[in-house]
């Protein structure tokens, strides 16, 4: 990546926790940032806080990402692919089939439909050299129902994609929080007991914050990280 060109990031579900982070890391190391998401109200705010520009879409719904093709940048040096979560939480007790249904494919529009609808829409903008790093999750290998699984097909995708862009010299990788806190994930949901028994299994016996991996995903954006592809990066204090 030529450093002297102002380098282009879009970063998704960029208004809060990691992917505020990530966004804000970008614009530090002198990245002119896009944040992404469906919350146009906490984009405009984080936008103005850090210096980043604001496109709201859904990145689940195709129709939308081609819309806003025209105002996402033409070319596009880093694609961080955030947005998600476990859509499970919060919700109701599934107690059928269908619901077990609905249940799992959410998480999985969610967590892996966007970030494969995205990336392959602004896959012939990406410069060469350029970086695409994916958030999965502990969860991947833990067993976290659908939310887990979801986030273990982001993880086998990131492998299958860095074969396919590593010939124009783009690497991607995907980075594994474990629990991270100052974010919407929980929703206010995670008891103090459960989260003790979190920090309890990690060798850092703390829980992680989102500028933990947006010092990764800076590694990951930068110019010395050209020979790390198709890896996942745990940042999780060594969980058990």
């Amino acid at each position: 990546m030529n450093s002297v060109l102002k380098r282009t990031a879009i970063v998704t579900g960029g208004g809060t926790g990691i992917g505020r982070a990530v966004a804000e890391e970008l614009i530090t190391a002198g990245f002119s940032v896009v944040i992404t998401g469906r919350r146009r109200g906490v984009l405009t705010t984080t936008a103005e806080e850090i210096g980043a520009a604001v496109l709201d879409f859904d990145v689940t719904k195709p129709a939308q990402i081609e819309a806003a093709l025209a105002e996402l940048p033409a070319t596009v040096h880093v694609l961080v692919n955030n947005a998600g979560g476990n859509t499970d939480i919060g919700a109701e007790a599934v107690t059928t089939l269908a619901g077990l249904r609905d249940s799992w494919l959410a998480n999985f529009e969610s967590n892996v439909i966007g970030a494969v609808l995205l990336t392959n829409a602004v896959a012939d903008r990406i410069a060469a050299s350029g970086r695409v790093i994916n958030i999965s999750s502990i969860a991947a290998r833990k067993g976290v129902d659908g939310y887990g699984a979801a986030k273990a097909a982001i993880e086998t995708w990131t492998i299958q994609l860095a074969r396919e862009l590593g010939p124009r010299g783009i690497t991607v990788n995907a980075i594994a929080p474990g629990l991270i806190e100052d974010t919407d994930f929980f929703g206010g949901a995670l008891s103090e007991e459960h989260r003790t028994a979190i920090i309890e299994h990690t060798a850092t016996k703390r829980a992680g914050f989102p500028k933990d991996v947006a010092a990764v995903a800076g590694f990951l954006a930068g110019e010395r990280s050209g020979h790390v592809t198709g890896q996942v990066i745990p940042v999780d204090g060594g969980a058990e």
